[in-house]
């Protein structure tokens, strides 16, 4: 097996009552990438996000988005059009499986076919301010069952816009807080096949869900609060969904990704603190792939992990 992939052996903390511990299957966990510029290299990989093939889309520090296959196998790249003003940091696949990018600093959301040509006309935004479909810094955006945006920003404004598919404002919601529908950097965000909204809030170190299928966005309920222990949670940069009954925290404060039922409940973690196969330093983001593999940005190491709760 070439150097570039490291099969290891990772801990799983399982949470039944008593923590134990248990050892996933060598062959399924895979640790690639490294820092630098070159293909299958990366300077602080900032979003991740995997489309109904298998292909991975990975943002980093310079603007450059890489494409994979689902072991790591580099696959084409470009990059967003400018990156002086600062970097992209969030990633979502829409309805028709082209890839919406936040362009963060940019105050805009753009978007690529798979293979990286900017369909111009899909661009939202562009524009500084606090006004409707205006933007600070974007965070993350996300596509509906019926093809509405979901983008999420932060700064003294903190909110989450939705637009239609044809990119005009519909609504927002949210303000800078910590009160129930406020935020503190929404970060990352998901969306379940009821079109609820599920919202990492970073800052204030919790999961908010909407039911944002109506006109209107309504709040549901919220769960976790700053902490070490399971359950609690440190800055939760990134949310996934698997459609099966339950949902993914990745805590950029914590190292370590946790496993959770839908309303809260710790079932399982994953990783902690280091530089070792296994271990995370900061980080951003992940995405699950058809067979159920976590792909983990493990930022501050410039690379990649991959590996699965065990059923």
């Amino acid at each position: 097996m070439p150097a570039k992939f490291i099969a290891v052996l990772t801990m799983l903390v399982l949470i039944s009552g008593c923590l134990k511990s248990n050892k996933s299957d060598p062959d399924q966990v895979l640790v690639w990438g490294g820092r630098g510029l070159s293909e299958k290299q990366f300077q602080t990989p900032r979003a991740i996000v995997c489309d109904s093939q298998d292909r991975l889309f990975i943002v980093d520090k310079v603007g450059r988005i890489q494409v994979f296959d689902r072991d790591g196998n580099f696959i084409r790249s470009w990059r967003t059009p400018e990156i002086k003003n600062g970097k992209p940091c969030g990633l979502g696949i829409d309805n028709d499986g082209n890839l919406m990018v936040g362009d963060t600093h940019y105050q805009r959301v753009l978007t690529y076919t798979p293979e990286g040509k900017l369909l111009e006309e899909k661009t939202i935004g562009g524009t500084l301010g606090r006004g409707n479909g205006e933007f600070e810094f974007l965070t993350d955006v996300v596509m509906d069952s019926k093809g509405n945006y979901f983008v999420g920003e932060y700064g003294d404004f903190d909110r989450i816009q939705k637009f239609s598919n044809d990119g005009k404002y519909l609504t927002q919601f949210g303000s800078h807080g910590s009160e129930n529908s406020q935020f503190m950097r929404p970060q990352g965000i998901a969306i379940d096949k009821n079109d609820h909204l599920w919202v990492a809030d970073a800052c204030n170190h919790r999961i908010q869900v909407f039911d944002a299928s109506g006109p209107t966005v309504k709040f549901l309920r919220s769960f976790g609060e700053n902490g070490t222990d399971p359950g609690q949670m440190r800055y939760p940069y990134g949310i996934l969904l698997d459609g099966k009954g339950y949902v993914y925290v990745c805590e950029w404060g914590n190292h370590r990704i946790q496993k959770m039922t839908l309303d809260g409940k710790p079932v399982a973690i994953w990783g902690g603190p280091g530089k070792q196969p296994g271990q995370l330093h900061q980080p951003w983001g992940m995405a699950m792939d058809s067979q159920g593999f976590i792909h983990v940005l493990d930022s501050y190491n410039n690379r990649v992990q991959r590996f699965k709760f065990p059923d």
